[in-house]
């Protein structure tokens, strides 16, 4: 069964609704150059406390050292990071000494083939990547959140090459995530923009997303 993370998670009372829509984990932002969802760690830390288990909480960083990644994983208790910045894979190797309990999923932004060169370089050091249609690169960084979808070949390539599960986001809504699971295979989905309108929670597009993936998986 394909996995569903709810990304941007505002309030508590948001977290509610996507858990009881079935979702498998949520997603909390912290602060970011760009992009919608960024709320204050405090929040992200009431947050991640109250998410039920086996749902589970993932704060997304825009650190981009393991000591400001770790230390923005203790202020808000999230049990798994999601780093959105291609970071060092020296700085993932002292990442994942630094956290060890903590898991790890490391956001390939996908604008190329050379994600796939970037399989090696982390594998040793994640538990999952997460597939984005980000640009690391621009003047002003987008690092998610973008709404928009990128070569889905190359993200099916990079499923079939990688050892570590792998999520895949950007641009996703009910209208089109079936197809994306047909042509990717990805261990999980996850959603933004398409489960929200005029920048709440949607429970009609929330619903109708979740309802297109698990049809997808039948």
């Amino acid at each position: 069964m394909t996995r569903i993370k709810a990304c941007c998670m505002a309030s508590i009372a948001e977290m509610q609704m996507a858990v009881a829509a079935d979702v498998d984990a949520v997603g909390l932002v912290g602060q970011m150059p760009s992009g919608p969802g960024p709320i204050a760690d405090g929040l992200i830390a009431e947050i991640a406390l109250a998410v039920p288990p086996p749902i589970a909480a993932f704060l997304l960083t825009s650190e981009t050292t393991a000591d400001a990644i770790a230390d923005h994983v203790q202020r808000t208790g999230a049990p798994v990071v999601q780093i959105v910045s291609h970071i060092s894979p020296v700085e993932s190797a002292r990442l994942a000494r630094l956290l060890p309990q903590v898991r790890r999923v490391q956001v390939i932004h996908v604008e190329g083939d050379d994600a796939l060169a970037r399989i090696d370089a982390y594998s040793p050091h994640v538990h999952a990547f997460l597939l984005d249609s980000g640009r690391p690169g621009a003047a002003i960084p987008t690092l998610g959140g973008t709404g928009e979808t990128h070569d889905w070949a190359i993200s099916a390539r990079f499923v079939v090459a990688s050892p570590r599960p792998v999520f895949l986001a950007g641009g996703l809504n009910a209208g089109n995530v079936t197809a994306a699971i047909a042509q990717v295979r990805p261990f999980g989905v996850d959603v933004c923009s398409g489960i929200r309108s005029n920048g709440a929670l949607d429970s009609a597009k929330l619903n109708a997303f979740v309802a297109a993936v698990r049809q997808a998986g039948l």
